[in-house]
């Protein structure tokens, strides 16, 4: 499990959330335009919009929130902020890379935000290209297994095209190919399972170890990253040993 996923899976048990209710409802709400953008505004035929409308139900964002942002997509809002999506790379402390997905009205303001977080702890943005080869696109979800039987799960998941299935009695999280997302989706919606997390993401190809100290200090640091406004996404090559996941659970 790579350290976005062990953190993410922290804060879940922790019960931590944003607590700025309204940022994210701003990040649901800027994912549900590009998405409308893309691929139009029927649910039915575009699979991503569903996807990010169903995360924005999840997390009780009004219906007139989500209709809004969707026709701020398609056009139908005039005057709505035009978005765009930037991916940048760079390195927190010790040398962990990051990879920052990015969703601005705003480039120059994105970009100004994150040198300045960054350069204060004594990381850097880098060169396109500067850490990507460290990571893979990898479709994840997660959920909750309500009760159901491991051997069950595992069956399911990989008829549909899992690779890994990691399982707890109280979370399962499943890895695959970008191109069996949509599949490992519909396998656990046929199920009748909400995922709480279901998406395209980096996964690292050679996670990086740090002793306990150093990791508290780089999750700080993504914590503080995850709350620019304009930030989506942050994944890192960092892997959280059980040394170190112990003394961050007990934080």
């Amino acid at each position: 499990m790579s350290g976005h996923s062990k953190w993410s899976t922290i804060k879940r048990k922790k019960g931590v959330t944003d607590s700025r209710r309204g940022a994210v409802f701003t990040r649901l709400a800027k994912n549900i335009s590009i998405s409308a953008r893309e691929g139009g505004g029927d649910l039915t035929a575009n699979f991503k919009l569903r996807l990010m409308v169903d995360k924005a139900r999840a997390a009780n964002m009004p219906k007139d929130n989500i209709d809004r942002a969707i026709k701020r997509g398609t056009g139908e809002e005039k005057g709505a902020a035009a978005y765009e999506e930037i991916t940048y790379e760079g390195f927190a402390q010790h040398g962990v890379a990051l990879i920052l997905e990015i969703v601005t009205d705003n480039r120059n303001r994105a970009v100004a935000e994150l040198r300045h977080l960054l350069n204060k702890v004594g990381g850097n943005l880098g060169e396109a290209g500067s850490v990507a080869w460290q990571f893979e696109r990898r479709a994840y979800l997660a959920f909750n297994p309500g009760g159901r039987a491991e051997e069950a799960l595992f069956e399911m998941l990989v008829d549909a095209g899992a690779d890994d299935v990691q399982y707890t009695p109280d979370f399962v999280e499943v890895y695959g190919a970008v191109d069996r997302f949509k599949a490992l989706t519909e396998a656990l919606a046929a199920a009748g399972i909400a995922p709480d997390e279901a998406q395209v993401r980096m996964e690292p190809t050679n996670p990086l170890s740090l002793t306990p100290s150093e990791t508290a200090q780089v999750m700080r640091t993504v914590e503080h990253l995850e709350d620019l406004d304009d930030v989506q996404e942050v994944y890192t090559n960092l892997h959280i040993t059980d040394e170190a996941m112990a003394a961050l659970e007990a934080a």
